[in-house]
C-alpha cells in the first residue's frame, strides 16, 4: 500500500511517523523529501515576505511557477497514494489533503499523537489513531 502523510512542515512527529510506516512494510511519499529530482516546496521559495501577503497576493501566487509546480507534483503524488495518514498537529492543505483522498473513497486515517483541540468531523474519515501502531492496524483493515 502506498501512503500519502498529510501533515505540516513544523510537525516534530512527522519524521518518525514516516520511518515508523516504511519499517512496517509500507511505501510512503515523504513531501519533505519527495525524491526523483522533485524539490521541496516552501512559500518563502514564493517570496521572502510571504507573511505579509494580502489576499490578492495570496490568490495570485498561488499562479506563482513554483506554487503551480509543487502542487502539480503534491497532485501527482496524490494521485498515486492508495491511502492518506493525517498527522496532527496540522495546517489546512493537510486537511484539504485527507478530505480529498476521503471524498475519492481513498482510506484515511487521522493520528493524534498529542493532546489537540477536539474535532468533530475527523468521524469522516476511516478511523483515528493516537499511535503508530493504532495507524497500522487501521490501515491493515
Amino acid at each position: 500500500m502506498k501512503l500519502y502523510i498529510a501533515s505540516s512542515w513544523r510537525n516534530a512527529h512527522y519524521p518518525a511517523v514516516v520511518e515508523a510506516l516504511r519499517a512496517a512494510g509500507f511505501d510512503v511519499y515523504d513531501f519533505r523529501n519527495p525524491g526523483e529530482g522533485k524539490p521541496a516546496f516552501k512559500w518563502e521559495y514564493v517570496s521572502e515576505r510571504w507573511l505579509e501577503w494580502s489576499p490578492e497576493e495570496y490568490r495570485d501566487n498561488l499562479e506563482h511557477p513554483k506554487s503551480v509546480a509543487q502542487f502539480a507534483n503534491d497532485l501527482e503524488a496524490m494521485e498515486q497514494c492508495d491511502a492518506c495518514v493525517l498527522v496532527l498537529p496540522c495546517g489546512r492543505s493537510a486537511h484539504a489533503e485527507a478530505g480529498w483522498f476521503a471524498g475519492k473513497g481513498r482510506k484515511t486515517v487521522v493520528l493524534i499523537p498529542e493532546k489537540q483541540v477536539p474535532e468533530l468531523m475527523y468521524k469522516l474519515f476511516d478511523g483515528v489513531a493516537c499511535n503508530i501502531d493504532e495507524v497500522i492496524e487501521l490501515l491493515n483493515k
